[in-house]
């Protein structure tokens, strides 16, 4: 899922390559105020859905401007996604963060609501959180690392550094923590 402009345009390609490719999946971003009825409306087409924080900076009138509103915004669609997955309304939940506070409420969760491990699928980028990356697989979650390649590795590489700043910090701090 890229910027918030083109979320009507992603949401029309995915439920159309639904109808041949039924297993295909779709990212949605959590901070964004429209995922939650986003996500509402896929449910009758058993999603699959990898959830993420967001990684564009959008105007306040279209995303939570706070970290912590974004946090509780992927927790609420978490929880949905979970309990939608179990019913099966939802074919695959995965969940693209690195956040091991909002990870370890989601398996707090997901034990409250006696769901095995397995449930839980946890993506992250290669290299970055490494430890905790083990951690899950080793506790019997499902652990997914996403590796950028390609001809257009590199770009979409800086397109996330530009548009959140914060995002090298955070990758040079995890480089440099094993």
């Amino acid at each position: 899922m890229e910027a918030s402009s083109y979320v009507d345009a992603t949401l029309a390609v995915y439920r159309k390559a639904l109808e041949q490719f039924p297993s295909a999946g779709i990212c949605l971003q959590a901070y964004l105020y429209r995922t939650k009825e986003d996500l509402k409306n896929l449910m009758a087409l058993k999603p699959s859905v990898r959830l993420v924080k967001g990684a564009y900076k959008e105007p306040t009138d279209v995303a939570y401007p706070a970290k912590k509103d974004v946090d509780e915004s992927y927790f609420l669609l978490g929880e949905t996604m979970l309990i939608a997955q179990r019913e099966g309304q939802m074919l695959r939940a995965a969940f693209g963060t690195h956040d091991v506070t909002l990870i370890r409420r989601l398996a707090d969760f997901a034990t409250k609501e006696s769901m095995p491990r397995h449930a839980l699928e946890i993506q992250m980028l290669y290299g970055i959180q490494r430890a905790e990356q083990e951690r899950l697989a080793a506790e019997g979650y499902r652990s997914g690392v996403l590796v950028a390649y390609g001809n257009y590795w590199y770009p979409w590489f800086v397109r996330r550094l530009a548009e959140r700043p914060a995002n090298l910090w955070f990758m040079l701090k995890n480089l440099f923590a094993a």
